[in-house]
């Protein structure tokens, strides 16, 4: 098993793509990015411990690759906002790689390159790309939580058409 641990935008919307892709074992949300020890939502929403919002994902390498997780990743959340993902603004909801080594670095530098080429966004991917130093795990009721509420209005407006979007362009990768 493998690790990725990414960041865009709120992590409910990541959790629940990536938790219905093909490979995936498991997805934690938590905080990574920032210079304050165990941060609590509340401290990260505030804007100075430096963490964003982001998923670590366990998942199986013979069954998903990392660079397909990664083509997700990008197709999902607007890589070209700075320290914002539509209404949600701040630094905690930038969009973030922090890798699991140097194969990792190197993938997503690579994804971003093709990117870039390919012109699939019209302006610049601003994505950070950084090791991962440390993953805080966010507190319960973060987890899993487009499944447990998902007729709440957020979920609704925001996390449901992403999840639409995964599932209707990368069929291929869902969990049967």
């Amino acid at each position: 098993m493998e690790q990725a641990t990414l960041g865009g935008g709120c992590f409910w919307c990541l959790e629940a793509v990536f938790l219905d892709m093909i490979g995936v074992t498991k997805v934690q949300s938590g905080y990574a990015g920032g210079h304050l020890a165990n941060p609590s939502y509340e401290e990260v929403c505030g804007k100075k411990t430096g963490h964003a919002e982001v998923v670590q994902i366990t998942f199986d390498p013979a069954k998903i690759a990392f660079r397909d997780i990664l083509m997700v990743f990008f197709a999902i959340h607007d890589p070209t906002t700075k320290d914002r993902q539509g209404a949600d603004i701040g630094p905690q909801y930038r969009s973030i790689i922090l890798t699991h080594g140097s194969e990792q670095g190197a993938e997503a530098q690579s994804v971003i390159a093709e990117i870039t080429a390919a012109r699939l966004w019209s302006n610049p991917i601003v994505t950070e790309i950084a090791p991962l130093t440390k993953f805080w795990l966010a507190e319960a009721e973060h987890q899993n939580y487009f499944a447990r509420n998902p007729w709440s209005g957020y979920c609704q407006a925001v996390v449901a058409p992403k999840l639409a979007k995964f599932r209707k362009n990368f069929s291929s990768l869902l969990k049967a």
